[in-house]
């Protein structure tokens, strides 16, 4: 019982330090998005995330890509093939900006997911939020994942996580499933704190990003 609250108050205490730590990259990095691609919105156009026990929620994140990505991956069904059975990654991605890759590479646009940390819909460490339509087109083609998916579920989704310095895009989603079904059981403050200290050098060398 001491785990959720020590939890929740690390993730107020932490969101706070941090958005006032990275607010001047945050700002800079809104800017430079509005010059290289004045037509979209600085904050990614995203469908909802699925949470914990399957809510959804607006997961906060600066756009990387051309205005309406996904609309526009979708109009090409080959391309749309390839993004699915690559676990929804493309490289290269044609979709990205200018300075789009770098902004991915470095995590810069995870950035702004300290405010869903603040408002309680995420966690600083955590299994990656899925997509809706992810769940639904993976578990057909992973029918394994269908129970660990359950665990998975069962805590919010974090910043940072065991899939996150794992390897990221280089895993795919069984793997990734099954890796958040493992934190989702074995988590603890000693746990999460390890999987915080070992982010500072996944971001840095930007390994396993796409």
């Amino acid at each position: 019982m001491i785990y959720p609250f020590s939890q929740r108050f690390i993730d107020i205490l932490g969101s706070v330090f941090f958005i006032i730590l990275f607010f001047p990259i945050m700002a800079i990095t809104a800017i430079f998005i509005k010059i290289v691609s004045p037509n979209g919105a600085v904050f990614a156009d995203i469908v909802e995330r699925v949470g914990k026990d399957g809510k959804k929620f607006r997961m906060y994140k600066f756009r990387s890509m051309i205005p309406n990505a996904q609309d526009w991956l979708k109009s090409r069904p080959e391309l749309y093939k390839k993004y699915q059975e690559n676990s929804y990654k493309l490289d290269p991605d044609p979709r990205i900006i200018k300075g789009g890759a770098f902004i991915r590479k470095y995590s810069i646009d995870e950035l702004p997911q300290f405010f869903n940390i603040l408002l309680g819909d995420m966690s600083i460490v955590g299994p990656r939020a899925y997509f809706p339509f992810e769940l639904n087109e993976q578990v057909e083609r992973f029918p394994k994942a269908k129970d660990a998916l359950k665990s998975a579920l069962s805590v919010k989704p974090g910043l940072t996580g065991i899939w996150q310095i794992s390897g990221r895009s280089k895993v795919d989603f069984l793997g990734r499933v099954e890796m958040d079904a493992k934190y989702a059981k074995r988590r603890s403050l000693l746990y999460d704190l390890m999987i915080i200290l070992k982010t500072p050098f996944v971001v840095i060398t930007g390994k396993g990003a796409v």
